[in-house]
């Protein structure tokens, strides 16, 4: 009988009863169950995790069935936090939760893809010439050239094979090396924190065959410039487990409930534990509900809020009644105590200039090791200047009697051996009380924004001062101290300009920010009673979540540096629960001591061309020639006009001359035949580019960027989305770097505004289509797969073995491959592993050519190495004939490498022999490799014949992993404590007790499959691992009192280099956003009769997506509106006749973008938001503004340069990758928004034979 017909007999079920009758047993058929377990059965269980800049670095079980991912589930098994504390577990979203939708989506590339047009010409090519000249046939004809180039994102792409495209690629580098040189080869992939093996396996390339990794913490503007000024660290942070340790946070800037998921829960346990939770917000954000208090100030205005917070406590806690923890603090750990040249004026005034340095004082080398570079305070035991040790001055060129353990932070005259205590103020023993004169911003007009206009641009303030003898003169020294409070406004009885109460409008008084930010004056001082009160009672532990909502506007620096003066003021960083917390990218690369080496191919050549991207593509992209901001909006008025001027490419330029900022490409000439050039003279190649630099018969490429030689003609992209995500400036890109269709609305510079026109650049016509070749890795069709030349199909994160962390927590998580990848897919390591064996094949067929090639490499003064001691005193040009040109100190590195190009694939798949001769290390501080390499060849195995011959071998994903988990002292416990022998001899210091409970801990890719592990403590970072605190930077500088990677070695409110004076930046203070004067006559474009209203156009991060990875997934988009929106307030919408759901269009001069209006009270009036990112695929109709697709989140921006990021060779003001350099803010740009008549989608019928009409 069938399972249908037992089923009906309802009688025949019953078999038998219970409680006396009143209860019946019956035979169901219960077969039906088993559909519902085969919904959830599975073969295995894989952990691994997602790489998508989220911060999050959660563990995720991946569950495969049939060779097929069917979901996945948050892992919960994270080591444990101290008891008390709250554990880590969940972690997780529900964007991860919908990753494995991509995996077989139409959306995922399944096969490699190529332009039709350009696979047409290597066909037609190929069938009578050898790879390289195939390809100069196509690119060195114009109309070829330009029939695929001009198509870009236009459509057109085909199927072509793996061999036809690895061929291509290789064919082309090869020719642009030979052609060109190495260095128009370049590569940009963001944050290795989230897949470091991959990240590396394309850097790891492009160093070996000398290209230029471009640099993403800095160009996505989340790198805050105001860590290397303060701390001379990129960003070193707390994990989150710290916040619950707090007794007080202030979020401020960063939406910390709605972008980092995983993590939010330790804020709201903070609050059941006591902690007070105040959110500094202008819009009314997720993380508003989780707080106690909501500060609104507007947008852009918090500096001036900052500052007034920091009088209050700089008053009452520093002054009016002294904490004296917090002077303490101050005065041992800050550059408080550190004395200041005063520079007369012509007025009498003075204003403030250098710091003292000991050669001021009569000290001189040899006798004395840097003089220049050791910095001074005034010793109250001695009543007269010393030097105290810890400045930059100590930490290099020790020896043996002289400098030797002496970089730290005790109490000793470093030159004299004898105790000091450093004083904080002369107030009470002044020689004299002068004039200073301080920049003043805050009264410049800013459409859109308050100002509060003072008598003058300069402000006058009383300061007590020192006398001492410079060059048998008499010369005013003050400590930073009391330039501070004074600079405050703080009425310390000396008389003239200041706050006689918190009412008086006076900078920086909490009645001076009302009129800026709209925050009550009272609420300025509650605010700072209440965190200084809650710092002082627990000797620190109050803590600031800051993030891209202040980090990414051109006055970053402002914002953030008035912000910190706060935490130092109170004592706060290096405490458990307090100091400074930046959660803006996934930055931290915990073991990146390894991950450098790999990347970097450290192991193979000793020099890299990295590049800062920000520069970069401001300059490839011709932005430059748009630039409509003069230089004087941006100079203090204290400034000599004769010696700032120019314009912002000017000051690129010139850093780049003088080794300040990388250059890529380097010079105008080939870098592969200086080394045949300097032969033929009779001279070494060094020497040779000196004569030839100094008698400009070569020159830097950044003097004519737009001249053929010195274009970028290879690309590759990976792990990145860089024309749909975070191209700024987006149709600048699409015109000059792409040469395609675009929407600029604004024209380039014609000469009527003769202080926007450079000096030093020279001007041609602006070339369209620079690129030769962009090739693209990804497992989607993003934004920046339909602009590309080539698109390789890449492996998801369930299809690939890597590593994984972040700041966030301390532990490392891996990629575990859970199945094999689908159609044509592969991963990053594989797809650069082959198209490196493929070019060392074709360049042994041109032996000639590539198998012995030398190649002049220039590298800028990098900070953590001796060269960051560049020009002390002042600023001198080589190029102007105001310094000789001496490599390393005026002017970049020149390093002279050899190359075969026929063992690329051999060196990357191996571990080179450097690691062997030179050691491993990070951030200056070195070690011994010896027993790592040896290991690693029982790990990985021996190569054995051929260039490699007795190395370890490196040849798939999982040995790379091992390498850098093996060579870095945070994942090798016997490497940890051996590291810290180092810091001993240079600092003095025995640190290694740190180390001492993992020293036969080493951890493999093996240990991280079966469960996450907790990193240890190392000396390159500055925090300690341990079971008892969570990971809190500057723990290692407070409590072992090592110092701080800056001149002083301290932690620094005052920046003294010569061009941050001149602009303004000695002190931080409030200044309204950058005028890029974009609206001025675009109004009226394409006049559709609806009303135009002007909003200030911004672009934060989203819900629904991670950027834009994401935000195509079809579960995404059915949780949000799917598609591009704007936020705008109720008031502006109303005003502009918008409604909810309205299309609207936001346009300047840079170009338009579409969207729908999401009308919402919790928004300001004045501000619309965009949410990052959008992409072209999804939801885009036409723009009526440009008459082409809609652009993207992008296309109104355009890229505005600071010149204090340029700064470089001067100690924590030094160029280094992701370091330090010029960023991209994206907050200050304003828009035309109207509602749009017509909605046009833009799309063709197709006729019979699928093609369109």
């Amino acid at each position: 009988m069938s399972g249908i017909m037992k089923s009906s007999l309802f009688f025949a079920k019953k078999v038998g009863s219970y409680s006396d009758g009143w209860g019946e047993v019956t035979a169901e058929d219960r077969t039906w169950e088993q559909a519902y377990r085969d919904r959830w059965a599975h073969d295995k269980i894989v952990r691994s995790t997602h790489g998508v800049n989220c911060t999050g670095s959660c563990s995720w079980q991946v569950y495969v069935k049939d060779g097929i991912v069917v979901w996945e589930t948050q892992e919960t098994d994270y080591p444990p936090t101290p008891p008390g504390v709250p554990n880590h577990e969940p972690r997780g979203c529900p964007r991860g939760a919908s990753y494995s939708w991509y995996l077989y989506s139409a959306s995922r590339v399944k096969h490699p893809l190529i332009r039709a047009e350009l696979k047409a010409a290597w066909e037609e090519a190929r069938k009578t010439m050898k790879p390289i000249e195939a390809w100069a046939s196509i690119v060195e004809n114009p109309e070829v050239r330009k029939s695929y180039t001009a198509a870009r994102g236009l459509g057109g792409l085909v199927r072509t094979t793996w061999d036809e495209a690895l061929e291509i690629i290789a064919s082309a580098n090869l020719y642009t090396i030979k052609k060109y040189g190495p260095d128009r080869i370049s590569g940009f992939s963001p944050i290795p924190g989230y897949s470091m093996v991959s990240y590396g396996s394309g850097t790891r390339y492009l160093s070996l065959i000398g290209g230029a990794l471009l640099s993403f913490y800095d160009w996505y503007c989340d790198l805050p410039p105001s860590s290397p000024q303060t701390w001379g660290e990129q960003t070193d942070v707390p994990e989150s487990e710290a916040w619950y340790y707090s007794s007080y946070i202030i979020v401020w800037g960063t939406n910390i409930s709605m972008t980092r998921t995983p993590d939010a829960h330790f804020l709201t346990e903070a609050r059941y534990n006591g902690t007070k939770v105040v959110n500094v917000c202008p819009d009314y954000c997720e993380v508003t509900k989780d707080a106690d208090w909501w500060i609104h100030p507007k947008q852009a205005t918090d500096a001036a809020l900052a500052m007034a917070v920091s009088h209050v406590i700089f008053k009452e806690f520093h002054y009016d009644h002294p904490d004296p923890y917090f002077t303490e603090y101050c005065r041992s750990l800050t550059d408080f105590p550190v004395l200041v040249m005063m520079e007369p004026r012509e007025d009498g005034h003075f204003t403030a200039g250098r710091t003292v340095r000991a050669c001021d004082l009569g000290y001189k080398a040899p006798e004395c090791n840097n003089p220049e570079w050791k910095t001074v305070v005034w010793d109250e035991l001695s009543d007269k200047p010393a030097v105290a040790q810890g400045s930059m001055g100590y930490r290099w060129g020790q020896k043996e009697g002289q400098d030797l353990g002496k970089w730290n932070l005790h109490e000793v005259d470093g030159e004299t051996g004898k105790a000091i205590k450093p004083q904080l103020t002369f107030l009470k023993d002044s020689d004299a009380v002068i004039d200073v004169d301080y920049p003043y911003f805050g009264g410049r007009k800013r459409d859109g924004f308050p100002n509060n206009p003072m008598n003058s641009e300069v402000m006058v303030r009383k300061v007590p001062v020192r006398k001492i003898q410079v060059e048998g003169k008499d010369v005013y020294v003050a400590t930073v101290f009391d330039l501070f409070g004074s600079y405050l406004g703080v009425d310390r009885g000396l008389g003239g300009e200041c706050a006689k109460s918190y009412a008086d409008n006076i900078p920086f008084t909490p009645a001076w920010q009302e009129k800026i930010t709209g925050v009550e004056a009272q609420y300025a001082i509650t605010l700072g009673r209440e965190f200084a009160t809650a710092a002082s009672k627990t000797q620190g532990r109050a803590c600031v979540l800051m993030g891209a909502g202040v980090n990414q506007w051109f006055q970053t620096d402002n914002t953030y540096r008035s912000i910190i003066n706060i935490l130092l003021m109170c004592g706060t960083c290096g405490v458990p629960g307090g100091g400074w917390c930046h959660y803006v990218g996934q930055e931290k690369i915990r073991p990146e001591a390894g991950w450098g080496e790999y990347s970097f191919a450290k192991d193979w050549e000793p020099a890299t061309r990295h590049m800062n991207s920000t520069s970069y593509f401001y300059e490839h992209t011709d932005q430059w020639r748009y630039e409509r901001i003069p230089l004087s909006d941006m100079l203090s008025p204290l400034a000599d006009t004769k010696v700032f001027d120019g314009t912002y490419i000017d000051y690129n330029i010139q850093s780049e001359l003088m080794g300040w900022l990388p250059s890529a490409p380097q010079l105008n000439v080939n870098p592969t035949k200086i080394a045949a050039a300097a032969k033929a003279a009779g001279t070494e190649p060094e020497q040779f580019l000196i004569n030839q630099l100094k008698d400009r018969k070569i020159s830097f490429s950044c003097l004519d960027l737009d001249a053929e030689e010195n274009w970028p003609r290879n690309l590759f992209i990976w792990r990145s989305n860089v024309l749909g995500s975070s191209g700024k400036g987006q149709e600048y890109f699409l015109r000059h770097l792409l040469g395609t269709e675009n929407g600029i609305l604004g024209g380039e510079l014609d000469g009527s505004h003769k202080e926007l026109m450079p000096l030093l650049e020279k001007w041609r016509p602006a070339p369209q289509g620079k690129l030769d070749l962009l090739v693209n890795m990804d497992f989607r069709m993003s934004t920046t797969s339909i602009y590309s030349d080539i698109v390789l199909p890449a492996a998801t994160f369930y299809e690939k073995n890597d590593i994984n962390t972040t700041d966030m927590h301390s532990f490392i998580h891996p990629f575990v491959k859970a199945v094999q990848c689908s159609w044509e897919g592969r991963s990053d390591w594989q797809t650069f592993k082959d198209i490196a064996k493929k070019l060392s094949e074709i360049a042994s067929e041109y032996a000639e050519d590539f198998g012995s090639v030398t190649d002049v490499v220039l590298t800028p003064l990098g900070h953590d190495s001796p060269h960051e001691l560049g020009q002390a005193l002042d600023v001198k040009n080589w190029y102007k004939g105001e310094c000789d040109l001496i490599p390393g100190k005026t002017a970049p590195l020149i390093h002279v490498i050899d190359r075969d190009y026929r063992t690329i694939y051999d060196k990357y798949t191996s571990i080179g022999p450097l690691l062997s001769t030179n050691g491993g290390g990070n951030r200056g501080i070195k070690w011994n490799l010896d027993p790592e390499i040896s290991e690693l060849c029982q790990l990985n195995g021996t190569v054995q014949e051929g260039v490699a011959k007795g190395r370890p071998k490196m040849e798939t994903d999982i040995n790379a992993a091992n390498f850098i988990l093996r060579v870095s002292p945070e994942t090798n416990g016997a490497l940890s404590f051996r590291s810290w022998s180092f810091v001993k001899d240079q600092c003095g210091v025995d640190a290694s007790f740190l180390s001492e409970g993992h020293i036969a801990d080493k951890i493999t890719f093996d240990d991280l499959a079966h469960r996450p592990a907790k990193t240890f403590s190392a000396p390159d970072w500055s925090g300690t691992e341990n079971d008892e605190i969570p990971y809190v930077a500057f723990w290692q500088n407070k409590y072992l009192l090592l110092p701080w990677r800056t001149i002083t070695g301290r932690q620094q409110f005052y920046q003294d280099h010569a061009w941050m004076r001149a602009f303004g930046q000695q002190f931080a203070q409030y200044r309204a956003p950058a005028n890029q004067r974009a609206l001025s006559g675009y109004r009226d474009v394409a006049d559709n009769g609806n009303k135009a209203i002007i909003l200030n156009f911004m672009t934060a991060h989203q819900k629904w997506g991670i950027h834009s990875t994401y935000y195509d997934n079809e579960r995404m988009l059915t949780l949000s509106r799917g598609g591009p929106v704007v936020w705008m307030s109720d008031i502006d919408a109303a005003n502009a006749g918008i409604v909810d759901n309205d299309w609207i269009e936001c346009w300047n001069a840079n170009g338009a973008v579409v969207g729908r209006a999401i009308v919402s009270s919790r928004m300001p009036e004045g501000l619309c938001v965009m949410q990052h990112a959008t992409e072209k695929t999804v939801n885009t109709p036409g723009s009526e503004v440009t008459g082409l697709r809609g652009g993207d989140h992008n296309s109104p921006t355009r890229v505005i340069l600071n010149p204090t990021h340029m700064i470089g060779g001067y100690g924590h003001l030094s160029y280094a990758f992701n370091y330090y350099g010029t960023i991209a803010p994206n907050r200050d740009d304003f828009a035309w928004v109207r509602k749009m008549n017509k909605v046009d989608w833009m799309d063709e019928e197709a006729d019979k034979k699928g093609g369109a009409v």
